[in-house]
């Protein structure tokens, strides 16, 4: 995957939401509907091509997982994007179905990889224990949890996990990747509404990692298992048959950081290197961020 454009070709960003209820994730798949399938085909469409352009993106986000603040870039002929640059993000309103939209459309900086690029994605996880439900005008996008929770008891398990771990315990295996991950920040809001907002945000996540993090501290808050439950299952190194993974529609990836122009070729470089813990003895795998919730 090149960092840079192919000659004759200018690399094109695009920042987008879209919302994953009736999608069967970010990845191309036959005879499914998916994010990257129906954005590929609307830009083949408004551009009049007959070609397919490939998009790369931050985040394979799974199948019921939404976005605010997705990040792909696909790289177009020279002429196709002189021709289309000025009119390509209205075409596309006009083309995309409603539960996408692509909110900016650039030339991207030299070096740019919406993929390797990154240096860190956040998510939000929406959960409620009101006794009554869910709100019916969220429902889409809050899980209920039907048991009272305790924020305070959720934020205590949650401080015991931040820094870089291996996450082994909480995300879904998958050969030649590390689980090895920096967890910058989880923490726990209740709003006025009551819905409560876990933050989490990371230099990249394996597999299920976030809802499999949100499944536990989930057993903290109504009771279930003591707040040190969580960075004991982490410390261990395994799945844990009472880690739950949460259902998908709660699950939002809101923002992906990127460094300063000048830095994206280092940071590219340092993406793909092997990754393994201080003091380890084995040869880190390789590190494939992108799949926040990614892979």
């Amino acid at each position: 995957m090149s960092d840079e454009a192919a000659p004759g070709f200018v690399r094109v960003r695009l920042d987008l939401s879209y919302d994953g209820k009736d999608f069967s994730g970010w990845a191309k798949q036959r005879e499914r509907r998916t994010v990257q399938g129906e954005l590929e085909s609307a830009l083949r469409t408004v551009t009049r091509s007959a070609e397919t352009f490939e998009l790369t993106v931050a985040g394979r986000t799974d199948a019921g997982v939404h976005t605010r603040g997705q990040v792909a870039h696909v790289d177009l002929p020279e002429a196709l994007w002189a021709e289309h640059r000025d009119r390509l993000l209205r075409r596309l309103a006009g083309r995309l179905p409603h539960d996408i939209r692509v909110w900016k459309v650039a030339e991207a900086p030299s070096g740019f990889n919406a993929r390797f690029s990154a240096i860190w994605r956040r998510y939000a996880y929406r959960v409620t224990d009101h006794p009554g439900g869910v709100d019916p005008l969220l429902r889409g996008h809050v899980l209920w949890h039907d048991w009272p929770l305790d924020v305070d008891a959720m934020n205590a398990a949650s401080t015991r996990l931040l820094g870089e771990h291996d996450f082994a315990a909480y995300c879904k295996k998958r050969d030649g990747a590390t689980t090895i991950r920096t967890l910058q920040r989880l923490d726990w809001v209740r709003g006025a509404d009551g819905v409560i907002t876990a933050t989490v945000r990371a230099d990249a996540f394996c597999h299920n990692m976030v809802r499999s993090l949100v499944g536990a501290l989930l057993f903290v808050g109504d009771g279930h298992r003591p707040p040190d439950w969580p960075a004991k299952v982490l410390s261990a190194g395994l799945r844990d048959s009472a880690v739950h993974v949460v259902r998908p529609h709660g699950l939002t990836l809101e923002e992906v950081g990127y460094p300063a122009d000048d830095q994206l070729a280092a940071r590219n470089r340092e993406s793909r290197n092997k990754r393994s813990l201080p003091g380890a003895t084995a040869i880190g795998m390789m590190r494939l961020p992108g799949h926040p919730e990614d892979r």
